[in-house]
């Protein structure tokens, strides 16, 4: 996903090197054909979110990519990378805007799986891998990191204070959305995929593949 979405912002003038790439996600696609995510029956059926962001990672405009994945259970339902709308001033900042991303998303999938019959009755918790971005959520007069963010931004204090939020630090190692913004070691990558639990067809077994 991160590499066809950085792909098509050169697709009105792509260069030798864009066609390169596009050549290797090919590859890639075609020695691939048979994955897809496993989802296991008997799991708990918690949502769960990961949520990650680069900082000035484009070298054109110098914005950063924003990235979050949900799990409900096994394999995730439910992902998305980004790129933000304004330059981050810094690394904080651009975490702190994914988290808000992030949040939203969490507070919608919750009025979903609810009329699923899949109530969350626990504040969801959301993964993330930078404290600074955790402290200026948490702390309503952190205010010289955060004085200047867009203040539609600062509602995920108060999707924390109404328990429906609950933001918890997570090592950037085990951190699945980093997958979804930058490219990869080959290594890397394969564990992170596996962590989203996309696996080839060969290995599943009574499971449902999407």
């Amino acid at each position: 996903m991160f590499s066809a979405s950085l792909l098509a912002r050169f697709m009105h003038s792509p260069s030798k090197k864009h066609y390169g790439a596009a050549k290797k996600v090919l590859r890639y696609i075609q020695g691939t054909i048979d994955y897809g995510i496993e989802y296991a029956a008997g799991k708990s059926a918690l949502l769960i979110g990961y949520c990650d962001s680069d900082w000035s990672g484009s070298e054109e405009d110098m914005k950063s990519t924003l990235r979050y994945a949900f799990s409900f259970g096994s394999g995730v339902f439910s992902w998305a990378s980004v790129k933000q709308h304004s330059v981050a001033l810094s690394i904080a900042e651009a975490e702190y805007v994914s988290v808000a991303e992030a949040t939203s998303q969490a507070i919608w999938l919750r009025f979903v799986l609810e009329d699923f019959g899949e109530e969350q009755a626990t504040a969801t918790t959301l993964l993330c891998d930078n404290t600074s971005a955790i402290a200026m959520s948490k702390n309503p007069v952190f205010h010289q990191r955060s004085k200047h963010i867009r203040r539609k931004f600062h509602f995920i204090r108060d999707a924390i204070q109404d328990g429906e939020i609950d933001l918890v630090y997570y090592k950037g190692e085990e951190q699945i959305a980093d997958i979804f913004t930058k490219a990869l070691s080959k290594d890397r990558f394969s564990y992170l995929r596996s962590l989203l639990g996309v696996k080839s067809a060969s290995t599943l077994e009574g499971s449902v593949e999407m």
